[in-house]
């Protein structure tokens, strides 16, 4: 009998096992990666939806014209809306900042959606927000919007921040 032998089919059967095990990890580390571009986007599109939401628009809005350090006295005596807004501003940019400190939002896209705005906005609330902090005796207040206006101020001004606005971008 010219057949294979059991030995060969047990061989042939372990070869085909194997093929399909690297198989289904090559195919598995696709789809891992497949859903992390995915998730990626996903975030992306949430955090550019908060910059469509009209309350952080408003509240942005009333509190660019504040000066740099502004004290918690000077924002209540513009009334209750602009601390109400500063509220607004803190809450948005906590959630961001513990979404990047979390490995959740990417660093980078952060900056590029809101840097700027972040690190403007820190500097006009940093008195307010300290007072906050004091007045609740609740030192963690905010504590990730200061985190993240501190790492936007330092990217603002290091290398991997870009020249510009779509700085020499070509399609």
């Amino acid at each position: 009998m010219t057949g294979l032998s059991l030995e060969q089919l047990a061989a042939i059967s372990e070869i085909i096992g194997a093929c399909t095990i690297v198989t289904g990890l090559i195919f598995g580390a696709f789809q891992v990666r497949a859903h992390r571009v995915e998730q990626r986007n996903a975030i992306a599109t949430e955090l550019t939806s908060t910059f469509y939401n009209a309350d952080l628009a408003r509240a942005v809005l009333l509190l660019q014209n504040l000066p740099d350090g502004a004290t918690v006295e000077q924002l209540r005596a513009r009334g209750p809306e602009f601390e109400d807004a500063a509220i607004i501003v803190c809450t948005s940019f906590e959630t961001m900042g513990l979404l990047v400190y979390r490995k959740i939002a990417p660093f980078d896209l952060v900056m590029d959606l809101a840097g700027g705005m972040v690190a403007s906005m820190y500097r006009k609330l940093q008195g307010w927000v300290t007072a906050k902090q004091a007045e609740q005796n609740q030192p963690s207040w905010a504590e990730w919007f200061v985190w993240l206006a501190t790492r936007a101020e330092k990217y603002k001004h290091s290398a991997g921040a870009s020249a510009g606005p779509a700085s020499g971008w070509k399609p």
